[in-house]
């Protein structure tokens, strides 16, 4: 019987912290450089996933360490 590829599985902790003047600021510290701003909440965390999914994506592509040590 086949068996299925192993697929690796990324647990993230999101940092959030807020602006004076009221964005949102979320900060994946096992990726270095994302870090994005939001309107709210939720709009930070949303491109803060998308943008830690292009890269690790882009890692991989050069055959890169996903995360960062």
């Amino acid at each position: 019987m086949k068996q299925a590829p192993q697929a690796d599985v990324f647990n993230l902790k999101v940092e959030f912290s807020r602006e004076d003047d009221g964005r949102w600021i979320a900060d994946i510290p096992a990726l270095p450089g994302v870090t994005v701003y939001g309107r709210t909440k939720k709009e930070a965390l949303t491109a803060a996933q998308t943008l830690a999914l292009r890269t690790i994506i882009d890692r991989m592509k050069h055959n890169e360490a996903a995360l960062a040590s």
